[in-house]
Order: C-alpha cells, then structure tokens, then sequence
C-alpha cells in the first residue's frame, strides 16, 4: 500500500511532458530559474560579505556607477524574461490550420464530448468510474482510481487539436496537466485552446475550477491514438 502510495504521489508531481506546449512551459520554467538563482547567489554572497569584515566599504554604499549598474542590469534581465515569455504566449493562442476540432461541455458533474464533424448524435457525456466498476475492469484496462472515466475522449496524436470548451450550467475548467492544457468552460462563452500530443498514452486530468459538491469526482481522460 505504501510503494502504491508512493507511485501515486510521484506521479502527480514529477509529470512528463506529453505535449509540445508542456516543453516549451518546462523550457521556460528552467530557463528564467537560471537568472533566479543567479540573482540569489549574487545577494547572498554580498550578505555573506557584510557579515564577514568588520569594515565599512563607503564607496559600496554610495556609488552612482553602482546605482546606475543595478538600475539597468535588472531591466535587461526583465526583457529577456519578458521577451520570450510574451512570444510563447501568442505562440500558444495562434492557431494556424487545426487538423481536429472538438468541443467539450462541462455539466455538473460530468463532461461532454462532441465529435469532430459537430452533427447531431454525435455528443457522448462521460462520468467518473466508481471503485467497483473500476476493479471488474481487466487488468490492463485498470486506470487510476478517481481519474478513470466510462468513456474517453479520443483524439489523434501528432496532430494540432482545436479544443472548444463551454459550459452547461456553472464555471468549470478543463485541465489536463500533462498536457499543459487548461481551459476556462465558462456558460454562455466558448472559449478555444490549441494542443498537439507527441506520443500515444492516456492523459488523466480534472475540473480545476470549485464547481459543487461533485467538483472532485469530475476527471477528463484523453486517449490520444
């Protein structure tokens, strides 16, 4: 029960990057933690310095070259921040030609999948399994507990999907963390999110917006093909 325990809570945290949005985060991620831990070790040996001499370094205090240094250091440390920071974010809106284009509905406590061609008929919900069905599930088939659903949503991998999401009654939002996707599914608002998967798998995910009683037992299940 305990390396169960264990897998499932390294699972969660230490998540791959199934998607190409999810690297380019993860990219990110590192790339600004590089000048974040430059900029603590900078101050820190200033303060290890201080503690250490017993002399007043005038000069160090009251410095214009000094003060002109650290007044335009950090803005040319926020432009390379900001600059790619803000070339990934339209990167991530724009959709060129979307291969696939499928809409989800969230409902309480539920979602809804509409296939790609949008005809009538063509909608199936999906609910959460419950512990019993999930142990007459096979073996293989056996999924994670509060995160297996009846039915999958199915969409092709290494391909641009177009995902639509909208809701039935309150705010909900669907999130895929593996995927790096999360999308507001706000009523009366479509609202559109861009994704490509770079591996076949099945990506579990959750309601991220306080939604009811039921906001915990709403999970999404991609099964990307």
């Amino acid at each position: 029960m305990t390396s169960f325990l264990a897998k499932f809570h390294f699972h969660n945290i230490f998540l791959n990057s199934s998607s190409i949005m999810s690297c380019v985060m993860e990219e990110f991620h590192d790339y600004t933690n590089m000048f974040l831990l430059l900029i603590i070790t900078f101050i820190f040996l200033v303060i290890f310095r201080i503690f250490i001499s017993n002399f007043t370094n005038y000069t160090f205090k009251e410095n214009t070259n000094l003060e002109i240094i650290w007044t335009i250091f950090p803005m040319i440390i926020l432009f390379m921040i900001a600059y790619p920071s803000l070339y990934y974010l339209y990167l991530f809106d724009l959709s060129v030609n979307p291969s696939v284009t499928t809409k989800v509905f969230g409902a309480q406590w539920y979602w809804i999948y509409e296939k790609f061609d949008f005809k009538e008929g063509n909608s199936y919900s999906s609910y959460m399994l419950s512990d019993l069905d999930l142990l007459k599930e096979n073996p293989y088939k056996m999924g994670w507990r509060l995160l297996e659903t009846d039915t999958r949503m199915i969409v092709p991998f290494g391909t641009e999907i177009q995902c639509l999401t909208t809701s039935m009654d309150v705010i909900h939002s669907f999130s895929v963390p593996e995927l790096g996707i999360k999308a507001d599914a706000i009523p009366g608002r479509l609202n559109s999110i861009n994704f490509q998967i770079s591996k076949p798998g099945i990506y579990y995910g959750q309601c991220a917006e306080i939604c009811g009683t039921g906001h915990a037992f709403m999970p999404i299940c991609i099964e990307a093909i």
